[in-house]
């Protein structure tokens, strides 16, 4: 199926945006809450709903993958767009006040209170389908964090504590304001914990194939993306590795066959589903050009990251000249599916692990993983194989897929006068919530 169903009998409860808090809920706004978690169905219906609200440009609509490659383009793209927001996150000048922030925190709480309602209504649901339903919502509530806890805090450093404040945790349903709404941020570590109790409890109650919604697969390839951003490769390696021994995904002979599909291909693990009917890509609105249902071309790709490609490269010839400049032929489809796990980044990230941890490898070695991808992109097969080249070759193969920033914090580089962990990579708390919340006005992100 091509999309998540428009359940427009349950927008009310849908609708978890609350007025004087965005982890709080009017009582006004919960009125349909009961009606609709009393019976098999309308937890089913809910929960399609919880995948609309995911879709939503502020998050993974698009504008999440953005502006993780904003923030850490510089030298290889540039922001050449009219919008102050988004070129206050690649000038590294965010305010309290921008839009951007503040549409991921609000989105990211929305799909978390549904997939809080979701799990606190369980026994309603059919037996057949319940350990299902359970796994996708925390699935879904596990990506929410583990974003929200990229883009709002300082990065996991395994070789710390990781006691700097994260995002809050909230994992019970929000249904009304009361002494307990102004929660204030749990630790970083407190979140990365969360995340894996979440996935971990998904893997073991997701089936192996579920059409376009959150299969095992897509829960351990979150998992292994977890464990790498946190480095602990053994377990990134085996979590990638559960993905590729699944055999239910493959590696698309052609890489441009990959992108701007209307339906997921055979190497999508998890992906957006954008249709006519309700939105378009946001990928495609600041990355194309108004040929291909994007704005003038706000993002330019600069010879900084062209020239990374060695001669031969098919990847390379996915970029083309539009407006003026240089473009990525990644976003070229305004209702395509956007690619948010893809099996090409699992033998990527098992490659890694591998070769981090040494001694016996998991699944396979990591030269064969490396070629599997360099050899597609039509380079000849290495012969030898280090973690420099395995670290190229994530960034040609995912660039531009939303990775760039998180890349930089976990390998802790430099790049132009930022460090990994200057503050001015990290999003600001929205001013709305502090305004809102007493707890978090003095716990705002430095520099804001």
């Amino acid at each position: 199926m091509k999309k998540y169903i428009s359940i427009t009998a349950i927008a009310a409860f849908l609708a978890f945006t609350a007025c004087d808090s965005l982890l709080d809920l009017e009582p006004s706004q919960s009125v349909s809450e009961d009606i609709a978690l009393t019976s098999d169905a309308n937890v089913k219906s809910v929960l399609i709903g919880a995948y609309a609200l995911f879709d939503d440009p502020g998050i993974y609509g698009g504008n999440i993958l953005r502006n993780a490659e904003l923030l850490g383009g510089n030298g290889e793209i540039q922001w050449v767009g009219t919008y102050i927001d988004p070129r206050q996150i690649f000038n590294k000048t965010m305010l309290a006040t921008n839009s951007e922030p503040y549409a991921q925190w609000r989105d990211s709480y929305e799909v978390i209170n549904t997939c809080n309602n979701i799990l606190s209504a369980l026994e309603v649901v059919k037996e057949a389908d319940r350990n299902r339903v359970e796994g996708e919502a925390l699935f879904l509530r596990a990506l929410m964090y583990f974003d929200l806890v990229r883009f709002f805090a300082q990065p996991y450093d395994p070789s710390t504590t990781n006691n700097q404040m994260g995002v809050p945790i909230v994992l019970t349903p929000t249904r009304g304001i009361d002494e307990n709404s102004n929660v204030g941020r749990n630790t970083v570590t407190e979140v990365y914990n969360q995340v894996i109790t979440d996935l971990t409890t998904a893997v073991g109650k997701l089936p192996e194939s579920n059409g376009v919604y959150a299969s095992k697969g897509a829960a351990n390839a979150l998992l292994a993306r977890v464990y790498l951003q946190k480095g602990d490769y053994d377990n990134a390696r085996k979590a990638a590795s559960a993905v590729i021994a699944s055999n239910k995904y493959q590696i698309l002979p052609n890489y441009a066959d990959v992108f701007n599909q209307d339906n997921n291909t055979a190497e999508d693990i998890f992906a957006t589903q954008i249709t006519p009917q309700d939105r378009f890509s946001s990928m495609t609105e600041f990355f194309s050009v108004p040929e291909y249902g994007g704005r003038d071309g706000d993002i330019d790709i600069l010879d900084g990251h062209l020239d990374l490609y060695p001669a031969g490269d098919k990847r390379k010839d996915l970029f083309f000249l539009g407006n003026g400049a240089m473009r990525t032929g990644k976003w070229n489809n305004q209702y395509g599916c956007i690619n948010l796990f893809r099996l090409a980044e699992m033998y990527l990230i098992r490659a890694e692990g591998n070769i981090r941890v040494g001694g016996t490898p998991v699944g396979a070695d990591p030269l064969d993983d490396y070629n599997v991808i360099h050899t597609r992109a039509g380079l000849t097969a290495a012969g030898s194989v280090t973690l420099d080249d395995i670290l190229l070759e994530r960034r040609l193969e995912l660039a531009f897929e939303g990775h760039r920033i998180h890349d930089i914090k976990r390998l802790k580089q430099t790049f132009g006068t930022w460090a990994w962990n200057d503050p001015k990579l990290v999003f600001p708390i929205p001013a709305r919530e502090l305004e809102a919340n007493p707890t978090l006005k003095t716990q705002q992100n430095p520099g804001y």
